[in-house]
């Protein structure tokens, strides 16, 4: 196979977008507003959204390829528990797609060799490269993506862990409140419900009866709005919660947070970092370093190039 470029795609819950990269730099990039759960939840059956989603990754690779014709393969980062032959077994997020064989679909469309990862573990190979340019000793990160859901990404020995049925660190689905909110993946309480854009959303709704967009309550919460601040320290108290727990069992001492919620980390980190030193065991107090992500919005996109690249390049 010709070394080309690579297109990554991150999928998003309100967006998509596709980066054209030649290793690890970014040659170009387009960006689409696109609301895919509630396009999928409009489609007339599972076989419908299926078809959709293929629909808005082919014509925007398409494009792509009209400008750049030696792109030679794809890497797709995408929300939902993923197996290692590029299926989406579920999508708690979009609940149309279900064994939806998402990396053959694309490979058809467009004909060109194509890996899909589940989103967080392709935006936690994202920060991991980042870190590493830095630290290149860098062995293992852990990654969260705080946006319309909460993702959870475990590099390992400088790889994705992805466990054995695709959905390993869905911390997004930790419950945090036993009978709480009613969650996409059928649980009641899961942190998602609580830590995310929509889950501080809920949580504002539930203190005021309006319903603003997560960085208007953020707005809100610095001009010292009490019920916008609760929300957010809400957030960042499970947060800390379910980050101190898995830390007892993975032993990282790095760990990023990233998603378009860190934008707003100033109002819920300070709860957070409380929460986890707090439920953190003695041995772990000052061993892990917690930062806000890359704020070039790259690490979906770069994670899903950079793991296509290792993996199709050369088979």
């Amino acid at each position: 196979m010709a070394e080309g470029l690579t297109i990554g795609i991150d999928v998003g819950g309100t967006n998509l977008r596709f980066g054209v990269f030649r290793g690890n730099e970014l040659v170009d990039s387009t960006r689409s507003e696109v609301d895919l759960r509630e396009k999928c939840r409009q489609a007339p059956d599972p076989e419908g959204a299926a078809a959709l989603v293929t629909t808005l990754l082919t014509e925007g690779i398409t494009d792509l390829r009209r400008h750049h014709p030696d792109i030679a393969r794809v890497g797709i980062a995408f929300p939902g528990f993923i197996n290692d032959d590029g299926v989406l077994l579920q999508s708690p997020n979009i609940p149309q797609l279900l064994h939806f064989d998402l990396q053959t679909a694309i490979g058809a469309s467009c004909q060109l060799p194509v890996l899909v990862e589940n989103d967080a573990n392709a935006a936690g190979y994202g920060e991991f490269w980042e870190e590493r340019q830095e630290h290149p000793e860098l062995q293992n990160l852990l990654y969260v993506g705080l946006g319309t859901g909460v993702g959870g990404g475990w590099i390992h020995q400088s790889r994705p862990w992805r466990g054995d049925h695709g959905s390993a660190m869905e911390i997004g689905h930790i419950i945090v409140v036993p009978g709480g909110r009613r969650c996409g993946c059928g649980n009641q309480g899961c942190l998602e419900q609580y830590a995310s854009a929509r889950g501080v959303q809920s949580s504002y709704v539930e203190m005021t009866g309006t319903a603003p967009d997560a960085m208007v309550i953020a707005q809100m919460a610095g001009d010292g709005h009490s019920e916008a601040a609760s929300a957010f320290r809400m957030a960042g108290g499970y947060l800390g919660q379910v980050l101190a727990h898995i830390l007892k069992v993975t032993d990282v001492a790095v760990v990023r947070i990233g998603g378009g919620m860190s934008a707003a980390w100033d109002r819920f980190a300070p709860d957070m970092l409380q929460r986890l030193d707090a439920d953190m065991i003695p041995a772990l107090r000052g061993n892990v370093k917690v930062k806000r992500g890359n704020d070039d919005d790259l690490a979906g996109m770069r994670g899903a190039a950079l793991l296509a690249d290792q993996e199709l390049l050369h088979d």
